[in-house]
């Protein structure tokens, strides 16, 4: 049955899109991964580079897939690019092609946060985004995931150039919880709401086991380094975000670190049939 599955994934560069795809190329399954930048594909994988995903080669080689995974966003706004423009109005015109190209399912990555009372400018557009697709008609899976950390995740990444520099910042007390989860387990999961008709028109918090603070997970991070870890007031990381567009942290950044968000692990876990990692036991 895996081995007659098609699979359309978007985004197809981003740190999650390049495990997910790995993982599904070792299952056979028939991939057509879609970027706006170039990227190395597997095997039997039909690579598509596409700046705007409008190109009429790009509906023939979609139609008749068993489901769209849909990866592209971002976190952090522009004066070139917003989050109306990318995490909105493209999945209006991904869930608008999934239609036409009569694809069967819509797999969506929202954010862990999200929600109809959110009056955050990121939280808004992945809500409206929602939205888009539980409108639709299609069969959809909806995801809202916490840090998804593994090799080169932007997380780890931020946290590592610190180390580097032998200074960790935490912004403000530290006390607020993170609910990290591991990509080799979120490819799973993705993997498993494709085939398993049990996720259909379902939304999950796409979170790990652990609610760690977020100064005990820096201190589980950078043990064994002489780093030192200092704490900066919210009025000092906020204005440092707002000035200074290399700082550590954009300003939503900061504003879902320390939002406290947590997610029901429980909910996910009873659904799949994943055992899942604690994210801690790699660090």
């Amino acid at each position: 049955m895996v081995k007659s599955l098609k699979v359309v994934v978007t985004g197809a560069s981003g740190f999650i899109a390049k495990n997910l795809r790995k993982y599904l190329s070792e299952k056979n399954i028939e991939l057509v991964s879609i970027s706006r930048k170039d990227f190395k594909n597997f095997n039997s994988e039909t690579k598509i580079i596409s700046k705007n995903y409008k190109e009429n080669n790009l509906f023939k080689k979609i139609q008749n897939s068993d489901a769209l995974i849909h990866l592209v966003g971002i976190g952090k706004q522009s004066v070139n690019t917003d989050y109306d423009m990318i995490n909105t109005d493209l999945t209006r015109h991904i869930v608008n092609l999934s239609k036409k190209a009569n694809i069967k399912k819509i797999i969506f990555l929202s954010g862990l946060g999200v929600s109809a009372n959110t009056s955050l400018g990121y939280f808004i557009s992945k809500y409206n985004a929602e939205k888009q697709i539980i409108d639709s008609g299609l069969d959809y899976t909806i995801f809202r995931p916490s840090y998804i950390v593994g090799k080169d995740d932007l997380l780890s990444k931020n946290l590592k150039k610190q180390i580097k520099s032998g200074e960790i910042i935490i912004p403000g007390s530290g006390t607020y919880s993170i609910q990290p989860i591991h990509i080799s387990d979120v490819v799973k999961v993705l993997f498993e709401s494709v085939s398993e008709l049990r996720f259909n028109n379902k939304i999950f918090d796409l979170v790990g086991p652990d609610y760690i603070t977020y100064e005990n997970y820096v201190k589980l991070f950078s043990k064994g380094t002489k780093t030192r870890i200092k704490k900066i007031n919210l009025e000092e990381a906020y204005h440092n975000a707002i000035v200074n567009s290399k700082s550590s942290f954009g300003i939503d950044d900061l504003n879902i670190l320390i939002g406290n968000f947590k997610g029901n692990h429980k909910k996910l876990s009873q659904i799949s049939k994943i055992n899942f990692q604690s994210v801690l036991s790699f660090l």
